[in-house]
């Protein structure tokens, strides 16, 4: 009887001492990122410029915090919002597994020979004094902090006690380490604890505690430590669903690093073993030399892989991106045809040709839909506008450089481009998503008037690809001004309809709008086919000269705005199907 009460109390004495641990570790977390503000930001942003202060900061912050999960979180974060690279992310999540080895130097303190009580509580009481003088301040965060350290070490010391309770009614026999398989097993214990309390440093306080009241084997202890340094990745595998790929990509880099770091610590675990065992009487205390031991392979493995974060990082990038970024990453434009100015013209005409294959493509699906977009075509709307950007990026490089002036006037139509189809897959995107404003169209008697114009528009997509031998820019723009005549008409037959009844005067305005973006969908693809042909013309007349004079910069200026000059005012007519100017006027040159 009364070793089940005992087994009781260990156990209740157990939990609490979990709970005040966790609670400790949390009000950390909570007060220094809240006494951080946006120093945890800008310290993140400012120390990633190479890998080395990566890591450092990502130490550094871990050991502060107390949690390598709310680091390596907040860094998936920063990726996620496109603050932070890959590699970058990477040397961060490296300093933290380095960083979160500080949690058993603390457990390992609480079993120095003096009161833990006499400096915890003490700590909990300042700090909680200081949370309530200034509870919205710097100053109260961090003494939410301070009484957090305080409840840290109170619960190591209530989980040590629960231990060395159970250890007396138990037979640590059963728990024996033997050999491999006793390793794995262990290993697996520890990856199982973290799992369950996402908190590596609460699975590492657990058995660093079992290991000091004798619960445990020494090496079974160091077999566990192993388990939990994997175990710590779930939390950001799961703060990664339903996040962008580049989070997945650092996620599943957290997996590698920390898979390669419990390899390492395997590999050192038989040496641990024969320490133990021939020199037991000369070892320290076993939450210390265990603090040792996950310290050493920890900073082994990051020391190990350090050199090849990069490869790492190019590896994830090929294995863990979406068909966004596939269809975004450039194909013909490199750091390698930049050197020469020509060579990049002739590799932005090929760009600028396949993104006008694919806008194209995107715009017929688009305005092909019924009902809400799909993920494919929203996939390729975001891969279309990320190869934009990387366009302006080159132009951008390119303008830094001292430019053949044959070779300058011809970057502004890049520009032009790449704005033209910028627009196009933006506008189409957005009559996908309103498709269901003129569905209602399509049980009215307009419904065949309504079919015949979106034909049309069909029709002109399809002349759109001057790179097709039967591409003719006087028909392009014939039949567009056709098109513009036929949307001009439909657009009173609907008005007509609605003064009769017909149509609903308040479903009709709405579709009006998304029948007539449809139709500037086909006129910046009309402007991409026109402009892509004269820049296919003008490229291969570019020769250049010795002569130094010809040697000019493209001004800042000189960029186009997505607009062209020559286009008139602003979006004001209601009737501006080619977005500029009137309907009389206006044309897509």
């Amino acid at each position: 009887m009364n070793g089940e009460l005992d087994l009781f109390m260990a156990i209740g004495t157990f939990l609490g001492g979990l709970g005040l641990f966790m609670l400790g570790v949390s009000m950390i977390t909570d007060g220094l990122k809240l006494a951080a503000g946006q120093s945890l930001r800008d310290i993140l942003g400012r120390s990633t410029r190479t890998s080395l202060r990566g890591m450092v900061s990502g130490a550094s912050l871990t050991a502060m915090v107390q949690s390598s999960s709310a680091v390596t979180i907040a860094t998936i974060g920063f990726v996620n919002a496109g603050l932070l690279g890959t590699t970058a992310a990477l040397s961060i999540v490296l300093g933290a597994t380095i960083g979160t080895t500080m949690t058993g130097w603390l457990v390992a303190a609480v079993g120095f020979q003096f009161s833990i009580t006499s400096f915890a509580l003490p700590m909990v009481g300042l700090g909680m004094l200081a949370r309530l003088i200034g509870p919205t301040r710097r100053f109260g965060a961090i003494g939410e902090a301070i009484a957090g350290f305080g409840l840290f070490f109170i619960g190591v010391d209530f989980l040590r006690g629960a231990f060395e309770g159970v250890a007396q009614s138990m037979d640590i026999a059963d728990l024996a380490f033997e050999g491999i398989g006793g390793a794995l097993v262990f290993a697996a214990i520890g990856l199982v604890m973290t799992m369950l309390t996402q908190s590596s440093s609460a699975a590492i306080a657990i058995i660093l505690s079992a290991a000091s009241g004798g619960l445990v084997s020494f090496t079974a202890a160091a077999a566990a430590v192993i388990g939990a340094t994997v175990g710590t990745t779930s939390t950001s595998a799961l703060a990664v669903i339903g996040a962008t790929s580049s989070a997945r990509r650092v996620a599943a880099g957290h997996v590698v690093i920390n898979g390669f770091n419990a390899v390492v610590g395997l590999c050192l675990l038989p040496a641990l073993v024969w320490l133990v065992t021939h020199h037991q009487e000369r070892l320290l205390e076993p939450a210390v030399m265990l603090a040792i031991f996950h310290t050493s392979f920890n900073i082994t493995g990051v020391m190990l892989m350090r050199p090849f974060i990069h490869r790492v990082s190019a590896f994830l990038e090929r294995n863990f991106s979406s068909k966004a970024e596939t269809l975004g990453r450039p194909q013909h434009l490199d750091r390698n045809v930049m050197v020469s100015p020509v060579l990049a013209l002739d590799a932005f005409m090929l760009e600028l040709n396949r993104m006008g294959v694919m806008a194209r493509e995107h715009a017929r699906a688009a305005l092909s839909s019924e009902g809400e977009p799909g993920r494919a075509l929203q996939l390729q709307h975001d891969g279309i506008r990320t190869l934009v950007g990387e366009v302006e990026r080159f132009v951008g490089a390119l303008e830094s450089e001292r430019l053949h002036r044959d070779v300058a006037m011809h970057l502004p139509m890049v520009l032009r481009i790449s704005n033209y189809i910028d627009d196009a897959v933006t506008q189409a995107q957005e009559a996908a998503e309103h498709s269901a404003d003129r569905s209602f169209l399509m049980q009215s008697p307009v419904r065949d008037r309504v079919l015949a114009y979106e034909l049309a528009l069909l029709d002109v997509i399809e002349q759109c690809d001057h790179k097709d031998k039967k591409f003719d820019a006087a028909k392009l723009e014939h039949d567009y001004e056709a098109l513009r005549d036929t949307w001009r008409q439909l657009k009173s037959l609907l008005l007509e309809s609605s003064v009769r009844s017909q149509l609903s005067v308040q479903r009709l305005s709405p579709a009006i709008d998304n029948l007539r973006l449809m139709l500037r969908v086909v006129e910046r693809l009309s402007r991409v086919a026109l402009r892509s042909a004269e820049l296919q013309q003008a490229v291969p007349a570019v020769v250049l000269e010795p002569d130094d004079q010809a040697i000019v910069r493209v001004e800042a200026e000189e960029k186009p705005a997505s607009r062209d000059p020559e286009d008139g005012p602003a979006e004001t007519s209601d009737d501006a199907g080619s977005v500029s100017g009137s309907d009389t006027q206006d044309t897509i040159r």
